[in-house]
């Protein structure tokens, strides 16, 4: 099995989502409400897979079951710093996922980049 940065570095879009847990909670930067549930986490990290350019990872803090991934991409030419803040459970499986990204220009493209393909990605989550 992958970790959670390995599978993120090699765009595994399945092995990103085998380490959801089923009942997931999935906070987005540019959503008001959080999203629940393993089959719409994996689809929106789909469509962020296909939104980031040029993403890696620059920093990883553990402490216990919480891992925070701070990260670096381009958005429609645009530099996008934020963190994954992550919260596994006692099988390893990813229980809390939450976005968050700076600066707001960038936070704007990508949620203009995202909302464009959202009836896209509740498609994909309905299988």
């Amino acid at each position: 099995m992958s970790t959670f940065r390995e599978a993120v570095e090699a765009k595994d879009a399945a092995a990103i989502e085998a380490l959801l847990a089923d009942d997931v909670v999935f906070t987005s930067p540019v959503a008001f409400k959080p999203y629940q549930g393993k089959a719409i986490t994996a689809a929106i990290l789909r469509g962020v897979l296909r939104v980031f350019e040029d993403f890696r990872y620059v920093r990883e803090i553990q402490d216990g079951v919480h891992h925070v991934y701070e990260f670096e991409a381009t958005v429609d030419g645009l530099q996008i710093n934020g963190c994954d803040l992550l919260t596994f459970d006692a099988e390893g499986k990813i229980v809390d996922f939450k976005v968050m990204v700076r600066p707001l220009r960038a936070a704007e493209a990508l949620a203009g980049r995202m909302g464009a393909q959202f009836e896209a990605i509740k498609a994909d989550a309905l299988g």
